[in-house]
C-alpha cells in the first residue's frame, strides 16, 4: 500500500467516524427508516409499475418512470403517516401517560384485593403495589431516562419520525442504486458479495416479519382480550406483550396468565375463566400457527437470540431497538455463515 492509498483510507475512515458523530442523535431513526423502506419496498415496485403503466403513451419514457417513482413514494410515506405513524403516536403517548402513573403509584389496578387474597393462599404480605411502583419507574429510567425526560424524548422523537420519514422517501426512490453501489464496491469477490447480500436479505426478512410481526400480532390479539374483560392499561400491557411475545409459546402468558388470575382474586370470576379460555385456544394459536407460517425458513435465528437483540436494542437506542437490535444480530449471523461457506477452507 503506497502513501497516497494510506491517506485515503485514513482520509475515508476519519469522514466516517465524523459522519456517525453527526447522525449519532437520530441513528435509530435512520436505522428505522431503511427498515420501514425495506418492508414497502416491494409495494413501492408494484405501485409504481401501476402508475407508469398509467402514465404510459401521455408522458415520456423517462419523465415516466422517474414521475410514477416519486408519486409511488409519496403515495407510501403519506399511507405510513395515516397507517403507522399517527396510531403508533397515540398508542406510544397512551403509554407513556399509564407507565408514568404507574410510576407514580397511581393505578387501576385492585392492589388491595390482589395483596389479600395472596395473604389468604400464602399466609404472605406481599406489598403488589410497591413492586408495580418500582417495575415502572424502572421502566421509565430505561426508556426515557426518568420522568423529566419524557418531555425530551417526546420532542426528539417528533423531529426523528419527521427526518424518518424524509428518508423513507429518498431510501425508496434511491435504494436499489445504493444497493448497487454496494455490490460494485465491495472489496469482496462477486459471488461472495452477492451471498452475503442475499443472506442478509432473508435475515431481515426472516426477523421483522417472522419474529416481531408475529409477537406483535400476539400483543394485538391479547390486548385485545384484556380490553374485553375490562383488565386496566391495556395499551402498558399490550406493550410488555409485544416483547415477551417473543418468547413463543410462553411470552405473552406472563401476562394474561395473572390477569386471569387478577380477576378472579377481584371476585370476577367469570371474566377471569373467560380470558384463561380465549389466552388458551386463541392467543397461544397465533403463536403455533403463525409463526411457522409467516417466518422465512432461511432465517434461522434462535429465539433467545431474538429476545436478547430486543431487550438489548431497546436499551442501546430507545423504542426502535425493538427491531434494529435482532436485525444487527441477524446480520451478523448472516456474515459469520457467510464468512464458514466461502472462506472457512482458506
Amino acid at each position: 500500500m503506497n502513501r497516497g492509498q494510506s491517506f485515503l483510507l485514513l482520509l475515508i475512515g476519519t469522514v466516517a467516524l465524523l459522519t456517525l458523530f453527526i447522525i449519532l442523535p437520530f441513528v435509530e431513526y435512520v436505522v428505522a427508516s431503511a427498515i420501514l423502506a425495506y418492508v414497502l419496498y416491494p409495494f413501492h415496485v408494484r405501485l409504481s409499475n401501476g402508475i407508469q403503466a398509467t402514465l404510459a403513451g401521455r408522458v415520456r419514457g423517462s419523465v415516466s418512470r422517474r414521475l410514477s417513482r416519486m408519486l409511488s413514494g409519496l403515495s407510501l410515506v403519506v399511507g405510513s403517516i395515516v397507517a403507522v405513524v399517527i396510531p403508533l403516536a397515540y398508542i406510544s403517548w397512551v403509554f407513556v401517560r399509564d407507565l408514568t402513573a404507574i410510576a407514580r403509584g397511581n393505578t387501576d389496578i385492585e392492589v388491595a384485593a390482589i395483596e389479600a387474597q395472596i395473604a389468604s393462599v400464602t399466609g404472605l404480605s406481599i406489598e403488589v403495589g410497591d413492586f408495580l411502583t418500582t417495575a415502572g419507574q424502572v421502566l421509565v429510567d430505561v426508556l426515557f431516562g426518568g420522568v423529566s425526560g419524557v418531555v425530551t424524548t417526546t420532542l426528539r422523537v417528533s423531529v426523528g419520525i419527521s427526518l424518518a420519514l424524509f428518508l423513507v422517501y429518498y431510501t425508496l426512490l434511491d435504494g436499489p442504486a445504493f444497493v448497487r453501489w454496494i455490490r460494485s464496491t465491495s472489496p469482496l469477490p462477486a459471488d461472495v458479495t452477492a451471498d452475503l447480500v442475499d443472506r442478509v436479505d432473508a435475515m431481515t426478512r426472516g426477523v421483522v416479519i417472522g419474529h416481531i410481526v408475529v409477537a406483535l400480532l400476539q400483543a394485538v390479539v391479547a390486548g385485545v382480550g384484556l380490553w374485553a374483560v375490562g383488565i386496566p392499561n391495556v395499551v402498558f400491557w399490550t406493550f410488555v406483550m409485544a416483547v415477551l411475545a417473543l418468547l413463543p409459546l410462553i411470552g405473552a402468558f406472563f401476562v394474561w396468565g395473572p390477569a386471569a388470575a387478577y380477576l378472579v382474586a377481584v371476585d370476577q370470576v367469570t371474566a377471569g375463566v373467560l380470558l384463561a379460555l380465549y389466552g388458551v385456544f386463541v392467543i397461544a394459536l397465533v403463536d403455533n400457527y403463525a409463526r411457522p407460517i409467516v417466518i422465512d425458513q432461511q432465517a434461522h435465528l434462535n429465539p433467545a437470540v431474538i429476545l436478547l437483540g430486543v431487550f438489548g436494542g431497546i436499551y442501546s437506542v430507545g423504542f426502535t431497538g425493538l427491531f434494529v437490535g435482532p436485525i444487527v444480530i441477524g446480520v451478523l449471523a448472516a456474515t459469520l455463515e457467510t464468512f464458514r461457506e466461502d472462506y472457512d477452507e482458506i
